[in-house]
């Protein structure tokens, strides 16, 4: 496929490389700015399966460390 893509593009290797490189570009902004938005209402992506910590446990303490330069 990309040696038909090459052939097909006009110009030395520098303008090819150049217009792959746009090619490409172009493929990814079309794939951000409308594939993946179309596609994201249909992912499973918003069902949180993490249960919230206990209230039981302390979160973000810990003991025994101290900071460099400390006495």
């Amino acid at each position: 496929m990309y040696a038909a893509l090459w052939r097909r593009l006009p110009g030395g290797r520098r303008a090819k490389s150049a217009q792959c490189l746009v090619l490409a570009l172009l493929v990814v902004a079309v794939l951000f700015l409308w594939v993946f938005p179309a596609l994201a209402p249909h992912l499973p992506g918003g069902q949180v399966t993490i249960d919230p910590p206990s209230s039981s446990t302390t979160t973000g303490t810990t003991t025994g460390t101290t900071s460099p330069g400390a006495p």
